[in-house]
């Protein structure tokens, strides 16, 4: 494997350290076969690749991306059923019930049984709140650096791509 290039990031973009100095990356996607046309094999390869660099920025908070994500959605939208989370999220609920055990034991998030004994509501607790606003400022480096790296333009055309995308697949 290659090494990539380190994505641009202003010095503030760096706390930490700058995690783009040492991701690796698989290069270019193969030419023939299915990689240089499959939608799938492309976006899980892409996918690969951004989780990597947000993990790496977001790592001197002590939260992955996958952890920020799940502590965003329940900051932003409130208690909510774990199938209901699943969904937003576009995640398995297996998956997710390891994740949410994490940021269960660290005191991030609360799982309360519902109205029906069989439905938990998943909710974040101040501790959570204040582990998401301590990784804002990674989180926010991380957007920048792929801001300047992308543009403005085409970084948003990719983010409704993937929008698009993601409602296709979901029927």
């Amino acid at each position: 494997m290659k090494k990539c290039p380190p994505m641009p990031s202003p010095e503030t973009a760096t706390p930490g350290g700058d995690a783009a100095d040492t991701k690796v990356c698989a290069g270019p996607a193969p030419e023939q076969g299915i990689g240089s046309r499959c939608a799938c094999y492309n976006l899980r390869r892409a996918s690969r690749a951004v989780t990597r660099f947000y993990d790496g920025m977001l790592a001197p908070s002590g939260l992955r991306s996958t952890q920020f994500s799940i502590l965003a959605a329940t900051n932003t939208s409130g208690p909510m059923t774990m199938g209901a989370l699943a969904e937003r999220l576009a995640t398995e609920r297996t998956t997710l019930t390891r994740n949410l055990a994490l940021l269960e034991a660290k005191g991030f998030i609360l799982s309360e049984t519902g109205q029906d004994r069989r439905e938990h509501r998943i909710r974040i607790t101040p501790a959570g709140r204040a582990a998401l606003q301590g990784a804002m400022p990674h989180w926010t480096a991380a957007q920048e650096a792929m801001r300047q790296h992308l543009g403005q333009d085409r970084l948003e055309h990719i983010l409704k791509d993937l929008a698009a995308l993601t409602a296709a697949a979901q029927g």
